[in-house]
């Protein structure tokens, strides 16, 4: 090997390095909230119960299977641990990156990172105070509700904590389309005039997805979802007209 493919190699070796260390920092971290949640999965429990509170039919929760409630423990400690280590997981990554950045980039880069943990956390208190006390009593009380019926609904534990904790993680995730869009504009990957021109496009798919996503067939529901993603896409044009650099915005308009 040649002095100067061994002075090459020195950086990226140090750079892997660095990689590894901030990797297992953030998988502790991870592991030390996972032991958090789990200690108080029970309270999480009665915490994402809090919509069946809006039904008008008898709901129990129950458990049909040996193992649901060990999995449904794990799942619960998981995904808890995620939200309860994801700031420090950020900086992380943040001490990752920074030594790369330019003054300038590192001025919006801690901003961005608040940012982005608020729209996480904006997103899944729409989709708890919001989105699921009106979805989740239109499926259990679709019958009892429109007629002069009266049953209990027997829920599985384990599938019911499941879908509730898949809603909460896509609407967080949905929630940073803005900041996303932001930062690819901000890279110069788009622009907010390629964002506005894919506009009628991005009705069609909001809509699909929407569809796809809400537990319920009905428009409501569906256009509960669909237009505050519609919301969070102009939101998005926005923020990339914002974080467009000056220079590339003059190049484009010439």
């Amino acid at each position: 090997m040649t002095k100067t493919n061994a002075n090459a190699e020195a950086p990226l070796l140090e750079h892997l390095e660095e990689l590894r260390i901030r990797i297992f920092w953030a998988l502790g971290l991870w592991i030390v909230g996972s032991g958090v949640a789990w200690n108080y999965r029970a309270k999480i429990i009665d915490f994402l119960q809090y919509p069946l509170e809006f039904t008008k039919t008898s709901s129990n929760l129950m458990v049909t299977q040996v193992t649901d409630q060990l999995f449904m423990s794990f799942s619960i400690a998981m995904w808890g641990g995620l939200v309860l280590s994801f700031p420090f997981i950020l900086h992380q990554v943040w001490l990752f990156v920074a030594p790369g950045l330019y003054d300038n980039e590192r001025k919006w880069a801690i901003p961005m990172i608040l940012w982005a943990l608020l729209a996480f956390l904006s997103g899944t208190a729409f989709c708890y105070f919001v989105f699921l006390p009106k979805a989740l009593p239109f499926m259990i009380d679709f019958l009892g509700a429109g007629l002069d019926v009266s049953f209990v609904v027997n829920l599985n534990l384990g599938q019911y904590i499941g879908q509730m904790l898949s809603y909460l993680l896509t609407f967080g995730l949905a929630f940073e389309l803005p900041i996303l869009a932001f930062v690819l504009a901000r890279l110069g990957i788009v622009t907010h005039q390629l964002l506005g021109s894919w506009r009628r496009y991005a009705v069609v798919v909001l809509m699909i997805l929407s569809a796809i996503i809400t537990p319920t067939p009905d428009p409501v529901n569906m256009m509960m979802l669909a237009g505050p993603l519609y919301v969070l896409y102009e939101l998005g044009i926005l923020l990339a007209r914002m974080g467009t650099p000056k220079t590339q915005e003059n190049a484009l308009e010439q």
